[in-house]
């Protein structure tokens, strides 16, 4: 693992006794002791203030969805507009206008720092981020195909982020095999994929559930380590060849998983399952096929044995363990890792990052595509919707930002944050937003 020798904000004062606490987690044998979740609290009320700045977002949302749908037919004829459509959670009915942007889904609450995707759902989550990163409004900003997974199956979901790496760049939505959620609808109509040579003619690849009417589609009607399977073998023909590396995740274990489908987006490195004391078949078949790719271990021991470990290495000539004993940790330790090419290496300051709840295993599917574009950045976890965890704001505070003459020239740092106020309180967005704001480094303040 690489890091620098002297980060940008060595200077800054020391932070508070256990703001430190476990943020060199990238080391596989070092890992940052657990941290315990206090309890949860009541989700506040959204403060007055904020409610107004959502009603802004919210008028700025219909213009969007509206240009976007009704401002297609330019030179082509098309000219009479379509309705806009409000992107809504897929949970009952609610009256008109009376949703906020960040039931939405689409970007709202927004800091100097920080930037909140925060839908009521995964399908409302995942079709928000789908357009933040293809807003859509003219066909060079659409993708060539759409993923849609499944509601019920998180390992099918976190897998088939593998299909936003280039040049596939297919944002994921959330299916039900019932049919498609209202958010999930409306987005995909706004995205309107057309198919690419690089999808292989496809416009929708559907994992899990029904193709949906009207487009080209590639279906796996699999779920779980199977679905993974077959999706790192759909990967190596729309890439062309077998990955650069394997990631094995716990399949029983979703909030040590999560990570990896942030890099699966980044790098196009597929995403296999691993029980506890067991290597599923499937993920054992794909190794089989690829002896000479490198493969990672994302979990500690108590999530993949040591002994399934030892399994994979019979099928693999190199084998590493990327790890931290709890969620939080884990996910840093993927954040700073690096090996041959593989893991984020984000051990100075200048960087993307998103943040989501470890409870929220769907999400880390439907952010996967603000891994794979703007500020490239880790899939990072809180594991409490109110307090940030001390392991999470060390390591924040370690990256954090400085400049010593010119802020105009230094390098910064921006954060999404996944999910509404149940899942991440405003006020630990607001911690967040000041971990990452720059810092005056020496001098007069």
């Amino acid at each position: 693992m690489a890091l620098k020798e002297r980060p940008i904000n060595a200077d800054l004062p020391p932070a508070q006794a256990g703001e430190r606490l476990a943020t060199r987690t990238g080391a596989p044998a070092g890992a940052a002791p657990a941290v315990a979740a206090e309890p949860r609290r009541r989700r506040r009320p959204v403060p007055a203030a904020l409610k107004a700045i959502a009603g802004l977002f919210l008028l700025a949302v219909v213009f969007i969805v509206a240009a976007i749908l009704g401002g297609r037919g330019g030179d082509g004829g098309e000219t009479a507009q379509a309705p806009a459509p409000v992107l809504e959670p897929s949970g009952g009915e609610t009256e008109p206008g009376a949703q906020t942007p960040e039931e939405l889904g689409y970007p709202t609450f927004a800091t100097a720092n920080t930037t909140r995707v925060g839908g009521a759902d995964p399908a409302s989550t995942a079709a928000g981020v789908a357009m933040a990163i293809y807003p859509s409004t003219k066909p060079s900003q659409q993708p060539k195909a759409v993923t849609l997974v499944d509601a019920g199956d998180w390992r099918g979901a976190i897998a088939a982020s593998v299909l936003m790496a280039a040049p596939v760049g297919a944002p994921l939505l959330v299916a039900e095999s019932s049919g498609l959620p209202e958010p999930t609808a409306q987005a995909l109509e706004a995205l309107d994929p057309a198919g690419a040579r690089a999808t292989g003619g496809t416009q929708a690849f559907a994992i899990g559930v029904p193709a949906p009417s009207g487009l080209e589609a590639k279906t796996i009607g699999k779920r779980g380590a199977a679905a993974a399977a077959a999706i790192a073998s759909l990967r190596d023909q729309l890439l062309d060849g077998p990955p650069a590396h394997i990631v094995i995740v716990p399949a029983a274990e979703p909030d040590f998983a999560m990570p990896a489908a942030a890099w699966a987006a980044r790098s196009g490195d597929p995403v296999l399952f691993a029980n506890a004391n067991r290597l599923p078949n499937p993920t054992a078949a794909v190794l089989r096929r690829h002896p000479q790719t490198r493969v990672y271990v994302l979990g500690p021991s108590s999530a993949i044995s040591s002994s399934v470990v030892r399994e994979v290495a019979k099928l693999a000539k190199h084998v590493r363990r990327v790890s931290g004993e709890d969620p939080v940790s884990n996910a840093i330790a993927l954040a700073r890792y690096s090996d041959e090419g593989f893991g984020w290496n984000v051990n100075d300051p200048g960087h993307g990052f998103v943040v989501a709840s470890s409870e929220q295993p769907l999400d880390a599917a439907a952010a996967a595509p603000l891994s794979a574009s703007g500020t490239w950045g880790p899939l990072l976890l809180t594991d409490d919707a109110d307090t940030l965890p001390s392991a999470l704001r060390g390591y924040l505070l370690d990256v954090k930002p400085g400049y010593s003459t010119d802020p105009t020239r230094a390098f910064y740092n921006h954060v999404w944050v996944i999910g509404d106020q149940s899942a991440i309180d405003v006020n630990e967005q607001a911690e967040i937003d000041g971990l990452a704001e720059l810092a005056k480094i020496g001098g007069e303040p």
